[in-house]
């Protein structure tokens, strides 16, 4: 005798069921998977020359600078941020989200139902990356174990050898950005869309936003129109169609992250060009390459008016 044929109402809920486990699979592939949303506008080289090279959106690209500026900040060795943005590599493609698996938020998919913060204080990525490294600093050895586990440790994940895949595009991110491989990060450039901070001030805040009032004054900042000497005597460059913000580097190291740090932030902000160490990176090049200029020991950062 065959089977009878299902109801509607048992057809209905087959296919509701259907639809819920294929819409988990897609959300645990995401979550493997994680890929950057938008197009490709920026990229990391290695600095060895042999042609190892990580492409990324502007979006990711400030949230990448957030994270490693905060881990700077702290004092943090340079494996320490390889892990946090491999972290954030996987757990949001470096993309500050409002959604995740039940009440987890932004780079890191934190919950605040777990302690982690208010959803406002974890959207902020400057917290995010901030309390990250509280609890990263909690492990012990967490510089001597693979990456994967030092992540684990902290995430406490489903899924925890997810973090490996992410280790060699991170380490090329992190050595551009702490500074330690100069030139080797450039970005097009192209105004965000509906981006509104532009000009020196929006510089300013966001330095003080990923580094923090301290970093400002024992590095002199300025601001001044181009072609007027600053407070402390330099010669801002010139630049009829934008200002300058000069921040003096202290040490070459510090002075490739801070210019790695502003094109990274060039969409959002709308800086136009970067200058350091003899070389000058420019918005809306074609080959977004850093070129020879003028030597200079201060980082200088042109931006729109």
């Amino acid at each position: 005798m065959s089977e009878p044929s299902p109801t509607p109402r048992r057809r209905s809920r087959t296919g509701a069921a259907f639809l819920v486990l294929l819409s988990l699979a897609g959300y645990l592939v995401v979550q493997y998977v994680s890929g950057g949303a938008g197009e490709p506008d920026c990229r990391v080289v290695a600095a060895d020359g042999r042609g190892e090279a990580y492409e990324f959106t502007p979006e990711q690209a400030v949230n990448a600078a957030t994270i490693t500026a905060v881990g700077v900040d702290r004092g943090l060795p340079e494996r320490a941020v390889t892990i946090a943005l491999a972290t954030a590599l996987q757990e949001s493609a470096l993309r500050n989200i409002e959604h995740g698996d039940r009440d987890s938020l932004g780079l890191f998919q934190q919950r605040p139902s777990q302690g982690w913060g208010t959803p406002r204080q974890i959207m902020d990525p400057a917290y995010a990356a901030g309390i990250f490294y509280a609890h990263l600093e909690k492990v012990p050895d967490y510089t001597e174990l693979p990456l994967t586990d030092a992540a684990q440790r902290v995430q406490r994940s489903g899924y925890p050898l997810a973090y490996a895949k992410h280790e060699h595009d991170a380490s090329l991110l992190a050595a551009a950005l702490t500074g330690r491989a100069a030139a080797t990060l450039t970005c097009e450039g192209r105004p965000a869309g509906g981006a509104a901070a532009k000009g020196p001030d929006a510089v300013r805040s966001a330095l003080v936003r990923d580094f923090g009032r301290d970093a400002m004054a024992p590095a002199g900042a300025e601001v001044a129109a181009e072609g007027a000497r600053g407070a402390a005597g330099s010669v801002v460059a010139a630049r009829t169609s934008g200002r300058t913000v000069t921040v003096p580097a202290g040490s070459r190291q510090r002075g490739w992250q801070l210019a790695h740090w502003a094109v990274a932030n060039a969409s959002a902000l709308r800086i136009e060009r970067v200058s350091y160490a003899g070389r000058e990176w420019t918005a809306g090049t074609t080959d977004s390459e850093w070129r020879p200029s003028a030597d200079s020991d201060a980082v200088r950062i042109v931006t729109a008016q």
